[in-house]
């Protein structure tokens, strides 16, 4: 049995990592949200889950409206976790060199956390019984289709603020089937 996910990138937050730790949008992220709504509401209703964080619900929002559904909020979604100890405003330096290598590396400098972080976030996904719209992170989707392409960086696509991208899952193995919009990424 195959089960298509439609992975959904937040829109435009109202602060950088390293000034508020749960951001809402702000308003561009907001007319993302009711953007992409319109874009995918001809594929359902489906079932709708979210990262726990404001920026992700509320990117959610619109959707789960015009489906007159309640997104389940799935703390496996969620972006990836600073580092314990490091301060709100160190946050950006560290994502920065994360981002810049691969998931092997991270593993081996900051500890099991991230292999975790990995693993729990890929099996939430390949266990999704029916398609799913699901709204999520950057580094997150990143995950998924580092998985489906075998490739171990932290950021494989630069993926923009509400792009959709698609995955089936077939069998436990993901396979890209549509990936979303690319942009540069400000990492504030």
């Amino acid at each position: 049995m195959s089960v298509r996910l439609h992975l959904v990138r937040h829109g435009r937050a109202a602060a950088g990592w390293n000034v508020d730790r749960d951001p809402v949008l702000d308003e561009l992220g907001q007319q993302q949200a009711v953007d992409v709504a319109q874009l995918l509401v001809g594929l359902g209703p489906l079932p709708v889950y979210s990262s726990p964080l404001r920026r992700c619900q509320e990117t959610s929002g619109p959707l789960s409206a015009l489906w007159k559904t309640t997104p389940v909020i799935e703390p496996r979604v969620a972006e990836i976790p600073s580092p314990v100890g490091v301060a709100l405003e160190e946050r950006v330096e560290w994502l920065r060199g994360a981002m810049a290598g691969t998931w092997t590396q991270l593993g081996i400098s900051d500890g099991d956390i991230y292999t975790q972080y990995r693993r729990d976030l890929l099996d939430t996904l390949s266990a999704m019984p029916h398609d799913t719209v699901i709204f999520s992170h950057f580094i997150a989707i990143n995950v998924v289709i580092g998985e489906a392409l075998s490739d171990d960086r932290l950021v494989v696509k630069s993926l923009d603020n509400c792009s959709v991208t698609t995955v089936v899952v077939h069998d436990g193995k993901f396979i890209v089937e549509e990936m979303g919009r690319e942009a540069d990424t400000l990492i504030r």
